[in-house]
């Protein structure tokens, strides 16, 4: 519904709606409603009168699905860096991965998790792909950082893992980082 529409057409108002509309009633205001242009009529309008001559413009690029051209052994030696988030909320929740190899075009990565789950879950979850990522890119060292202080304190060994939830999040993030030769976890607020 249309605010203006509402303070206008209702009747009785109360408290600061009531002020409103006394401080608009001053101004000579006419509410009048928003025509709907349907989409088919203008996509009917643009076919009717099309350019005898248009040629359409050609979207093909033969290296379109390359995402990163670098020489393995130079990504191995690297240092790469790595940003996770999770996040839950009422309509779901999803991760967030950015993974940087130094000077170079970010690899974002994110996904909605087809499951309930809390915050604490969707960050490890955030953290796992993240790390799979890098193992599939073959990177050896890496630096991750998160706003999860949770997370990175109970990776460190810190803090103890007691959530009956995160226990097997913790225990398979344990299993991916033998993978890398150096990794190391900062906590970013």
């Amino acid at each position: 519904m249309d605010p203006l529409k509402y303070l206008f057409e209702k009747p009785a108002q109360t408290g600061r709606i009531a002020k409103w509309q006394l401080l608009l009633s001053e101004f000579d205001i006419t509410y009048v409603t928003q025509k709907a242009i349907k989409g088919q009529a203008l996509a009917d309008h643009l076919a009717a009168h099309s350019l005898p001559d248009y040629q359409p413009v050609k979207t093909f690029f033969s290296d379109e699905d390359i995402l990163l051209i670098k020489e393995e052994e130079e990504m191995k030696a690297g240092v790469w860096t790595l940003f996770f988030d999770g996040a839950e909320n009422s309509k779901g929740s999803g991760v967030c991965v950015i993974l940087y190899f130094p000077e170079d075009v970010p690899i974002p990565i994110s996904r909605r998790l087809a499951f309930q789950c809390t915050n604490n879950v969707a960050e490890y979850e955030a953290c796992i792909a993240g790390l799979r990522e890098a193992i599939i890119l073959n990177v050896k060292k890496l630096q991750v950082f998160s706003d999860s202080q949770l997370i990175i304190n109970q990776i460190k060994g810190d803090w103890k893992t007691n959530d009956e939830k995160l226990i097997p999040y913790h225990m398979y993030l344990e299993n991916l980082i033998k993978e890398f030769d150096e990794i190391t976890f900062s906590y970013m607020p």
